[in-house]
């Protein structure tokens, strides 16, 4: 049965300060998570679903807790809520200060414990033993502790410890994954681990005590393990004693004596000895699973790549050269290749200019397929190589750990870091490969914003007559512009579609060289939608353009959209056309308005406000038929309906803005 929806586990995030807890959240959180207080005026606690394969957990990041014994105001409320979650017992009932959300007990612990610092931690873990959940151990920061030459055998600590131990470096995303995999499998296994007990000499003193507070009056006033309550009463624990008088009176005498009778035998006080013993305990533990001077040589330059690309402060360099490579074959390969393929048989097909209606959708046709050539081969093929490639060898999903924590300030994981960088080539495959590896959430949002990212297409119109008539300055406004949208819209539809956030582990594979016949495989199965639903599309929208024009009916259609061209654009009624049937290709936009207008020097024709409004709306307008025929399969009808009417408001409210500001700032100046 999968552990999904009402079956989730939840998952409780604990240690003391600065292990690394909250850095484990992140790698595994939404973007939006949840924040709620534990108690209406105490200290405030995340939580999340995480998405683990096919099954689901909620991650509670717990307030750092110091130590379970001698509890501290701000520690009691944690211990409380690990015991009993919003439903306190008659010992609690009375208290001022009660729970200020709902919170159930977590159904699995997930210790993380310092490995540079182990000894501390493991007194923590001591006691969380004694809570009768089943535990995980984090043994995160192991990176710094081989740097230090320390080296934990964490298979060792968990046959001691009688617990999973999973070895992580959680700023660099290794063993995060291995990490909630083990939570889940003691979540569904259900076993506690054996507690803790004190050192025989000192647990033989405890008997007595131990027959006292197995009276069924006691488990029904705290309904909390046995093993835990004995060593809070034994070290005389004053809120447990405070209860212990409140609720079970009549046992007072009978656990002072027993608690005197263990101190006659030991040469200190019996809170004493408890805390010795348990530091003791932990020494030993530390020492007989860490190793000085080990640092292992082995694996050395995983470590060095990982460094690059996973370090806290430069990891973003080597994300950085990642993207680097992807522009330099969105711009500079693949139009070497477009050189090679497409613009060939575009020259050739224009000498071929028919008159007859079959032999204009003959020409309409063979325009369709070139423009297939024209996506497929320059862009899509060797870009989805390349990513297949960076993610076979494992680099793609440190790049995606890496710029993960800023995607989410748009409501995104990292994961689609990939795709954004594709998208600045074509769309097509950037929707393709956010349909591959991400889903919910995700997938949609991810899909509705790449829309909106300048593909080659867009950005070759806005260098090609931006750069000629609006000059450096207007080229790169115009980019700043849109990625501002883009990181607004971001944020808004993660509000939108609030509800769909999940967590979401990212993976850290080891490095391998990949396989050409695994890559090939891979790049096929993320390209053939072109074959199946881009083509026929594509094919059929250069018809239908092409008989428009046989027919003259464009003069209709540029009559029909006078309110949008000259009314709120300013545009002369001749560009309704190029910007309704834009949507083919986008290359073909400034095609069609040199044709429209009758000349290849616009600027007689448009003045300056005129070509920033026209390349502002045609950067948001909908990108290409085929960019919607992938979302047709991707997202659905609805949505991809959704994404065409939302392009088409962006596109007609920024540039209509854009258009108020540039005309009042133009009669300012004159």
């Amino acid at each position: 049965m999968l552990l999904r929806g009402e079956r989730r586990p939840r998952v409780a995030l604990v240690g003391r300060m600065l292990t690394g807890k909250s850095s484990i959240f992140r790698a595994a959180s939404s973007a939006a998570p949840q924040q709620e207080r534990l108690l209406r005026d105490g200290d405030r606690y995340d939580e999340c679903v995480v998405k683990l394969g096919l099954e689901e957990i909620s991650l509670v990041d717990l307030p750092a807790v110091e130590s379970l014994c001698s509890l501290s105001p701000h520690d009691s409320v944690v211990v409380k809520y690990l015991l009993w979650g919003d439903r306190w017992p008659p010992i609690a009932a009375h208290e001022a200060a009660q729970p200020g959300a709902a919170f159930n007990a977590p159904d699995v612990l997930i210790q993380v414990v310092d490995a540079t610092a182990l000894q501390r931690d493991l007194e923590l873990t001591l006691e969380l033993s004694l809570l009768g959940r089943p535990l995980v151990i984090a043994l995160n920061r192991v990176d710094e502790a081989r740097r230090k030459g320390l080296y934990i055998n964490a298979r060792a600590l968990s046959e001691l410890l009688g617990v999973p131990v999973v070895a992580t470096a959680a700023h660099m995303g290794l063993g995060v994954a291995e990490l909630f995999a083990a939570a889940l499998n003691a979540a569904r296994g259900g076993h506690a681990p054996r507690p803790q007990s004190p050192s025989a000499p000192i647990a033989e003193r405890l008997d007595a005590l131990r027959a006292v507070l197995a009276r069924p009056e006691v488990d029904a006033a705290f309904r909390v393990p046995a093993s835990f309550l004995l060593m809070h009463l034994a070290a005389s624990d004053d809120y447990f004693v405070d209860e212990l008088v409140s609720h079970v009176p009549h046992l007072l005498p009978e656990v002072l004596s027993a608690r005197a009778e263990a101190e006659r035998y030991l040469p200190r006080s019996l809170a004493e000895e408890l805390h010795a013993d348990r530091h003791h305990r932990a020494a030993v533990l530390f020492e007989n699973v860490t190793q000085f001077g080990g640092a292992a040589n082995s694996g050395r330059w995983q470590r060095l790549l990982d460094g690059v690309f996973l370090h806290p402060r430069w990891g973003l360099l080597g994300s950085l050269g990642v993207f680097a490579l992807v522009l330099v074959m969105v711009f500079e390969v693949s139009k070497t290749l477009d050189s090679w393929t497409a613009a060939p048989l575009m020259e050739w097909a224009q000498q071929w200019q028919p008159e007859s209606t079959f032999g204009v959708i003959a020409r309409a046709v063979i325009d369709g397929l070139i423009g297939l050539i024209g996506i497929a081969i320059p862009y899509m093929l060797p870009l989805v190589l390349l990513l297949v490639v960076l993610e076979e060898s494992g680099i793609m999903h440190r790049v995606a750990f890496v710029v993960d924590r800023a995607f989410h300030s748009i409501g995104l994981h990292g994961s689609v870091a990939a795709s954004f960088l594709v998208g600045l080539g074509c769309n097509v495959p950037a929707i393709s490969l956010v349909a591959a590896t991400t889903q919910g959430k995700d997938r949609l949002v991810a899909t509705l914003l790449l829309a909106f990212v300048p593909c080659s297409a867009r950005s070759a119109i806005i260098l090609a007559m931006g750069g000629k008539y609006l000059g450096a300055a207007g080229v790169c406004a115009i980019f700043a512009l849109t990625f501002a949208v883009l990181a607004l819209l971001g944020r808004l539809l993660a509000r939108r579609y609030r509800k769909l956030a999940v967590g979401l582990i990212q993976e850290i594979p080891p490095y391998a060289l990949p396989n050409w016949r695994g890559l090939l495989g891979k790049t096929w199965e993320r390209t053939s939608d072109i074959v199946t639903i881009v083509t026929p599309l594509l094919v059929a929208g250069s018809v239908v353009l092409a008989l428009l024009n046989h027919f003259a009916a464009d003069r209709w259609i540029n009559l029909l959209l006078v309110p949008i061209t000259e009314w709120w654009l300013g545009l002369p009624a001749l560009l309704g056309v190029p910007i309704l049937f834009g949507v083919l290709r986008k290359e073909l936009s400034l095609l069609m308005v040199y044709q429209a207008l009758g000349t290849m020097e616009i600027e007689p024709v448009l003045d300056w406000v005129q070509i920033a409004t026209f390349l502002v709306f045609l950067t948001f307008y909908i990108p290409c038929v085929s960019t919607f025929a992938v979302m047709l399969r991707t997202i659905g009808w609805r949505q991809a309906v959704f994404s065409a009417g939302l392009s088409v408001a962006v596109a007609l409210l920024i540039s209509g803005a854009l258009r108020l500001v540039l005309e009042v700032a133009r009669a300012l100046a004159g």
